[in-house]
């Protein structure tokens, strides 16, 4: 997958309730095979870093991007406290979008990090036109990813930690210092490239922009999880999933095998992917051979579902 763009068919935003989600679509939605839609992480983040599921259209597979409520091209709404940011939230806004563009009976979901737990809390419903999911790079569980996240610190070069938890302490993680200490984390758990690409770095600085969904359901960081989410599980619904699951994780990925492993564990019908040159993001780290093996496993979906 060659860094270059790929223009959408179509873009724009759709209504829910009040607010307006905004999407792109690469590809034709009618060309007859059912269209990847691309749950971002965060919460909080954007499409962006995802952008280049889009080559995917090449090979036949129409591809939506959106970017959840609260950040990117979608509604802002930096007043809303705690209460309105929730899972069932965001769900609902996922059966909005498959409903307005009209493909609710016909679609394949891919959910990365939180998009993943997100996409596998949709898929345990078992919607009547949902082909196939892939959980790329997701924690089954928050305590889960905690408690690995603890040991991920403790393996940081000598006194980053120490950093950490003494800005954590004070509440201080907005200033310089603690980015600095928290850059330690992500270039070696989250993305190994350098330069950060283009594409990462644009949904970096969206996160920055308005943090409101990040710093409320996450906190402020990957690593230091304070938000509504830090109880939150999806691992008790996951023998519910009943079609065909890919899932991906990097070798040295910030999700380790620890919180992935529930997935493979409990859906029924699941094939799991490590990238070993890959940490949180192999569509970007390895994107060859990413592209390899999410066409692989859509075709392997075209005989139930073309």
């Amino acid at each position: 997958m060659p860094d270059r763009s790929f223009p959408p068919n179509i873009k724009g935003t759709l209504p829910f309730g009040e607010h307006r989600t905004w999407y792109r679509v690469t590809g034709d939605l009618g060309a007859g095979r059912p269209p990847l839609v691309v749950v971002h992480g965060g919460p909080g983040s954007t499409h962006d870093y995802l952008l280049n599921l889009a080559a995917l259209a090449e090979e036949g597979w129409p591809v939506v991007h959106y970017d959840q409520l609260g950040n990117g091209g979608s509604s802002h709404l930096t007043d809303r406290g705690a209460d309105f940011w929730t899972v069932e939230l965001f769900l609902a806004e996922l059966d909005n979008l498959l409903t307005r563009l009209g493909i609710a009976d016909d679609y394949v979901l891919f959910g990365q990090s939180w998009g993943g737990m997100l996409a596998a809390k949709h898929a345990s419903v078992q919607p009547k036109g949902l082909r196939g999911l892939v959980v790329a790079n997701s924690p089954a569980s928050y305590p889960l990813w905690l408690r690995e996240m603890k040991v991920l610190r403790e393996d940081l070069p000598g006194g980053v930690n120490d950093t950490l938890l003494r800005l954590e302490a004070t509440g201080d993680t907005q200033g310089h210092e603690y980015f600095e200490a928290m850059r330690q984390f992500y270039t070696k758990h989250v993305c190994r490239l350098d330069p950060w690409p283009r594409d990462f770095m644009a949904s970096f600085m969206e996160i920055y922009n308005d943090p409101t969904v990040y710093y409320t359901m996450n906190g402020p960081s990957e690593f230091h999880v304070i938000g509504t989410l830090r109880d939150w599980s999806v691992e008790d619904c996951l023998s519910g999933i009943a079609v065909p699951t890919l899932i991906l994780s990097g070798r040295h990925d910030e999700a380790t095998p620890a919180t992935v492993r529930p997935f493979a564990e409990l859906i029924p019908d699941n094939r799991w992917v490590v990238f070993e040159s890959s940490s949180h993001l192999p569509h970007l780290e390895e994107p060859e051979r990413f592209l390899a093996v999410m066409t692989e496993y859509l075709g392997s979906l075209a005989g139930s579902t073309v």
